[in-house]
């Protein structure tokens, strides 16, 4: 068994997938209409067969709370992988993204949070 798709709840589907896309650099693999709202799924560019991460709209209730209360206990929604925290952390300033925690070294892992703008704090992880 294997996660094939994972989702995160965000607030508004295209400020998100603006986001992801152009300031992560996340590749869109589905962008579907269900109803009112749209299956957009995005994978990393370097393993666009790997995990798919969902924007999973917040609109039900259980799911605006949620994520209220994971944000303002400052606790993050999900957790990236990537090769240099320090880089990723100017790159990411530099697009304006802003940061609650600068890269930290904590164990055997450096990590950095930052808002995505769509209501979760993300951490990234250099291992």
């Amino acid at each position: 068994m294997k996660v094939i798709v994972t989702s995160i709840f965000v607030q508004d589907q295209n400020k998100a997938l603006k986001f992801y896309t152009e300031t992560l650099g996340f590749v869109k693999k589905h962008d579907i209409p269900v109803g009112e709202y749209r299956w957009i799924a995005l994978v990393s560019p370097d393993d666009q067969n790997g995990t798919e991460l969902l924007l999973e709209p917040n609109e039900h209730p259980a799911a605006k709370e949620y994520q209220k209360k994971i944000f303002a206990e400052g606790i993050p929604a999900t957790m990236f992988g990537i090769a240099d925290v320090h880089e990723e952390y100017k790159r990411l300033l530099n697009q304006g993204v802003k940061f609650t925690i600068e890269p930290t070294v904590m164990g055997d892992v450096t990590l950095a949070v930052f808002d995505d703008t769509c209501g979760n704090l993300i951490q990234i992880v250099q291992k």
